[in-house]
């Protein structure tokens, strides 16, 4: 027995350095209960189970790398460092790391977040836009240096290659990727320069997919006045940002396929159509003459040269009306065949160059897309709907877009 009293002070510090030296940091499971988030961003929770409790915290800076927000009822195995609150004496578990116990971590992100926006109506179909149908301008937002990209560009050039594709980079995966791309959405929109977007990136796993699982690119493309294609190049699973878009496409390519139309194919349709009302029209001409003989034929050999001249007359008009109808039905095939081809015309180039628009290319015939492929004293061709003129580069100006909006904005 021992005569040392001990204050509380003393005891609780000793009692908390004994606790510390036999623990390292260890895994505990449990159920969360009485969880609270603070103002200050601390989180404070209970983790039991049948037999016992324990307090826990976890400091702001630790809970702000969690992909999924904790909750009273679910199940974690949570690791860190056994210690004492000296003012109320009770001992906590001071939480480095969470885990939801049986299911990943993102999973349960990817459920959550999927559960709130649909109970917010974000996956609603009767908030998703058409797709058009004959787009002249087509936003990405993806990588630059992706397989994305290049499988766009490649099937756009195939299939209309009138079309222009205007490339937002951004980072697909790792820290700000998703802020890049919720950016990317909204910038689109301002500038209102492409009638539809492509949203996505190349396969990967779970994690390297993420960017488009998080909330904030959701809601950039449920608020986006431009349609939205997303494709993310997963077949089977499908991303948050596949439920708000407007079309869900499994990959870039097929994303491309979607909303390019195939110029070559639409005028195989036409000749089709044409084919299919000649044929019609010859069919009923046939039958009509044919009807028109049996009819003949048949009063002829009952009545005299009197009814057998009154049906020739009758066929004449019935060659007349049918004459008639086939010039009525010549005029409506050439007005629609007219109108799609006109339809062809302004997307082709040429009709493009008609609308007000040039044609930039160097010396060597290489296109201009960018300033970027530009030099000063560069001579350039720019080419009109009729002629073109030959110029000089004497000045760059990579913010004229800007300059334009400003000057919008001040008017």
């Amino acid at each position: 027995m021992t005569d040392k009293i001990y204050t509380i002070t003393q005891l609780t510090k000793e009692l908390k350095e004994l606790l510390e030296g036999s623990f390292s940091k260890i895994w505990v499971e449990g159920e969360i209960s009485n969880y609270l988030k603070h103002s200050s961003g601390h989180r404070y929770f209970t983790l039991k189970d049948q037999g016992a409790q324990i307090k826990c915290v976890l400091w702001r800076w630790q809970g702000n790398s969690l992909y999924f927000e904790p909750q009273d009822g679910i199940k974690v195995k949570a690791f860190g460092q056994i210690t004492i609150y000296e003012k109320s004496g009770q001992y906590q578990l001071v939480v480095s790391s969470l885990q939801p116990a049986g299911i990943g971590d993102l999973e349960l992100a990817f459920q959550q977040l999927k559960k709130k926006l649909a109970a917010e109506g974000l996956f609603e179909q009767a908030h998703k836009q058409p797709i058009p149908r004959f787009p002249e301008r087509i936003g990405v937002i993806t990588s630059p240096t992706g397989a994305a990209i290049r499988d766009i560009l490649n099937i756009t050039k195939r299939r209309a290659p009138h079309i222009e594709i205007f490339l937002w980079p951004v980072a697909v995966q790792g820290e700000g990727a998703a802020a890049q791309i919720a950016r990317a959405i909204r910038g689109f929109n301002k500038h209102k320069l492409v009638d539809l977007l492509i949203v996505g990136r190349g396969g990967g796993s779970l994690e390297d997919l993420w960017a488009f699982n998080e909330e904030e690119v959701a809601r950039a493309i449920y608020e986006s006045e431009l349609p939205v294609i997303s494709a993310v190049g997963h077949e089977i699973d499908f991303s948050i940002s596949d439920f708000v878009a407007d079309l869900r496409a499994p990959t870039p390519s097929a994303a491309a396929e979607m909303a390019v139309p195939d110029t070559i194919q639409l005028l195989e349709r036409i000749d089709e159509l044409q084919q299919s009302l000649v044929n019609e029209i010859e069919s009923s001409l046939i039958e009509s003459n044919r009807r028109l003989e049996e009819i003949g034929s048949r009063y002829g050999l009952k009545r005299p040269m009197e009814i057998i001249t009154q049906r020739a007359q009758r066929r004449d008009e019935l060659n007349r009306l049918i004459g008639l109808h086939i010039a009525h039905r010549m005029e409506s095939l050439s007005t629609k065949s007219h109108a799609m081809f006109e339809k062809l015309e302004m997307v082709s180039p040429r009709g493009i160059l008609k609308r007000g628009y040039a044609y930039v290319r160097h010396e060597n015939l290489q296109s201009v897309r960018s300033f970027k492929q530009v030099a000063l004293d560069d001579k350039l061709e720019i080419i009109f709907y009729e002629g073109g003129v030959e110029s000089r580069v004497t000045r760059i100006k990579p913010e004229i877009l800007r300059g334009i909006e400003n000057a919008e904005n001040r008017s």
